[in-house]
């Protein structure tokens, strides 16, 4: 009898330090999860841009099942959004660079949310879900530079190369001396020069991009962008990169 009542009092008192302890993790757990939500949405109205769930850009993309691209870190997908149907090139990162730090990616988002220039391709907005991690950009329809030069059949004056070719130097003087926090592309090759139906060049794939704060001329960088533009520091272990670099891939 004795022996029967303990044993009823033990489980009684293991049955509830268990609740306790469940109730402590799901607490936990709830606070985290509106902490999470709390920074995202103060992330948001800091960048100014459009937050997307992972299902939405899944839908607008038809499932991801029209590829226009691939650039560094993932491919880039055409995809229709809002009421009017806007065509947006969405690209999706790998989840092998999932592991980089959420924060320092919200960084580099906000840091391009704010820029504006007439030869950048536009971020529209962003969906950050656990390891999923996709960019959404405006849409340019005339392609890329390198399908222009490599594969088509149409031959670029000399007027018409002479003015590409500043579109892009445009857009690198605004990166590198007239942002707020200087960027460093990492990545500049004609598959990263888009063409708009007005034959304006437009600088694209930020995937690379490295921030870099005024008074620092050097920047570390842990990956490698399009091996045939790359400045020789690229080659060396532990490399570090500056402006110059966009600028020789630039000259290449």
């Amino acid at each position: 009898m004795i022996l029967s009542l303990t044993l009823g009092v033990v489980s009684l008192i293991c049955l509830v330090f268990t609740v306790s302890i469940f109730f402590t993790y799901r607490r936990q757990v709830n606070r985290y999860a509106m902490l999470s939500e709390s920074e995202k949405l103060e992330f948001t109205q800091e960048c100014s841009l459009r937050s997307f769930s992972f299902d939405e850009l899944a839908k607008s993309t038809g499932g991801f099942s029209e590829e226009i691209g691939r650039g560094s870190f993932g491919a880039v997908y055409k995809g229709k959004i809002g009421h009017n149907n806007r065509s947006v090139a969405v690209k999706r990162l790998e989840e092998r660079i999932s592991d980089e730090g959420e924060r320092e990616f919200q960084a580099e988002i906000t840091a391009i949310a704010q820029t504006h220039h007439r030869n950048l391709v536009k971020l529209i907005g962003f969906c950050i879900e656990g390891s999923k991690k996709l960019l959404v950009y405006e849409f340019i329809s005339e392609g890329s530079l390198a399908n222009l030069l490599f594969k088509g059949e149409m031959r670029l004056s000399w007027e018409e190369r002479m003015k590409l070719a500043l579109d892009v130097a445009r857009g690198l003087l605004y990166l590198h001396e007239e942002c707020e926090v200087r960027i460093i592309h990492c990545n500049i090759n004609p598959r990263n020069i888009l063409l708009d139906e007005a034959w304006t060049a437009k600088i694209s794939d930020f995937g690379l991009a490295r921030l870099s704060k005024r008074g620092h001329s050097r920047t570390k960088i842990e990956y490698g962008g399009t091996s045939s533009y790359l400045a020789p520091e690229w080659q060396k272990e532990d490399a570090s990169v500056s402006v110059k670099s966009d600028i020789y891939s630039f000259g290449v």
